[in-house]
């Protein structure tokens, strides 16, 4: 059957039937199934190798989140201090972001739009993140945290140049409605092999039989994810090809168009209006705003799984806590697998809106069973909440990227224009600026429970009760708002349809003309 022949499945006339019946009508998931073309595939070898960036990608935001706790147990930085920590740079790389996209849609080159920035990002990210943990012994807290806040701004400016490029590079790599979602899918499931390492971080860095130290442990765990990001992130540069590219354009050209001072007034002026138009698709900020909630949901209580699993259910024992909590993360993202596997089947029986639905609705489960789990007296029942709670960034993270896509298409019908780039870099600058927020609020929250590191497990009660309270309901609550928020997006499978539809004629007509 051809990309577009449509056809109806059973499971879809069983949404269309209950979306008729609460009175949704044309906001319904959608009426009817296109088949994806044989050339609209890409070959999995090529999925592989754009799944590579998501294993780097998670790797770094997953090590540097997990291993910043050093500051406060290895360090004894205030809690406070170690979130600004984690919220401060991520504001300037947030900053970057539409920039750097920016820049990858507007680069006139022989390697193309996106790879040569992938390249050189992904080496330039390894040795910066390396660098950043060599922390010298001795020295004060002030000296600390200008050490580490200097440090990680240089790390997350090498970040986004490797990252921004890298999403766009995935928006475009098919026009397909769900090849989206199968590609989105598979570098989900291979990032997610980052998650089956990163929960032993923290055990890795603590066991006194391999170093000393938890901060000799955090030198060297940082030396191998350098070289571990710089030999894999370049592979998606060196293998993926791009569909749109600028040809490239001569120095000496250039300057008959304009001079220098002309050229940055016009890119400047071309870059505010982009910004602007992103923030102007009402689908596109549904999908920011849904993102930005269960994402940051999860990262403003992160750290409390540690702090509630170590000082409630193994009463301040470290070690052991940190064991369990390794267990807790490594099923977690065992799960997650799984689930990409479910999302990505669903959405393209349900489509994506209700595939999110059903992803974020499980995980809100999962969140408020750990109020019931983490318990001293069954410590394996803190296992049972993980799997369900994978359902959250598993889907989202499996749909998103499709659906951006989806964005992106009916935005060059609109405006005629490819901004792969500045779409993904607001979508992350949205998730930045509120990751930023989330962790600075998380470090706050800590210290409103009252917990002290000097007390080790002798917290008071309040403290324990609030450290959970934070821990389960703040990313439930989140969740419940985020599937408010995606009710009404309109791209369904019908009208992503039609849009290629339209701007595959339109620019065969342009290629017609220009011949």
């Amino acid at each position: 059957m051809s990309a577009r022949t449509p056809r109806r499945t059973l499971a879809q006339r069983a949404v269309a039937a209950w979306h008729a019946k609460l009175g949704i009508g044309r906001t319904a998931e959608h009426a009817v199934h296109f088949e994806t073309a044989p050339e609209d595939r890409i070959s999995f070898p090529r999925k592989i190798a754009y799944g590579m960036g998501a294993f780097v990608n998670n790797m770094l935001a997953a090590a540097i989140g997990g291993m910043v706790i050093v500051l406060n147990l290895g360090l004894g930085m205030n809690p406070a201090l170690v979130g600004l920590l984690g919220a401060l740079p991520r504001i300037t790389d947030a900053l970057t972001d539409p920039l750097m996209g920016y820049i990858s849609d507007n680069t006139r080159s022989r390697w193309g739009r996106r790879r040569p920035y992938i390249f050189i990002g992904a080496i330039a990210a390894g040795i910066i993140y390396a660098l950043l943990w060599q922390l010298p012994l001795g020295r004060s807290e002030t000296f600390y945290f200008w050490f580490f806040l200097v440090g990680s701004i240089i790390f997350y400016l090498a970040y986004t140049i490797f990252a921004t490029p890298w999403v766009a590079l995935g928006y475009e790599l098919t026009p397909d409605y769900h090849e989206r979602t199968r590609l989105m899918g598979v570098q989900n499931f291979i990032g997610q092999l980052a998650y089956l390492v990163s929960p032993w971080f923290l055990w890795i860095m603590s066991n006194k039989d391999w170093y000393p130290t938890q901060v000799e442990g955090a030198r060297w765990l940082a030396v191998g994810i350098g070289i571990m990001t710089i030999a894999i992130g370049i592979l998606p540069a060196i293998f993926l090809l791009e569909r749109f590219q600028h040809a490239a354009v001569t120095a000496e050209q250039q300057a008959r168009v304009e001079s220098r001072w002309g050229a940055m007034r016009r890119n400047l002026a071309e870059f505010s209006k982009g910004f602007g138009t992103t923030l102007k698709s009402k689908p596109f900020i549904k999908l920011c705003a849904a993102t930005f909630l269960v994402f940051n949901g999860f990262i403003m209580i992160s750290s409390f799984q540690f702090y509630v699993i170590i000082y409630y259910v193994f009463g301040g024992n470290q070690e052991l806590g940190a064991k369990y909590a390794g267990y807790s993360g490594t099923l977690g993202a065992a799960s997650t697998f799984l689930v990409i596997f479910f999302i990505t089947w669903l959405s393209t029986r349900v489509g994506k809106r209700t595939a999110f639905y059903v992803s974020t609705g499980v995980s809100m489960v999962g969140y408020a069973l750990k109020w019931l789990c983490y318990d001293p007296q069954y410590p394996l029942l803190l296992l049972l909440p993980a799997p369900l709670i994978a359902f959250g960034l598993g889907g989202l993270f499996t749909l998103m990227g499709s659906m951006i896509a989806d964005v992106v298409d009916v935005d060059e019908l609109q405006t005629h224009q490819r901004r792969e780039g500045m779409f993904g870099s607001i979508f992350w600058w949205v998730v930045k600026l509120g990751m930023a927020a989330a962790l600075a609020m998380g470090g706050f929250l800590l210290n409103a429970t009252g917990f002290s590191v000097e007390l080790a497990g002798a917290q008071s009660a309040q403290t324990i009760v609030l450290m959970r309270i934070c821990d389960a309901f703040i990313p439930f609550l989140t969740s419940g708002i985020a599937i408010w928020a995606i009710a009404t997006y309109p791209i369904t499978e019908e009208r992503a349809h039609d849009v290629r539809v339209e701007l595959e004629r339109r620019r065969g007509s342009a290629a017609a003309a220009a011949t």
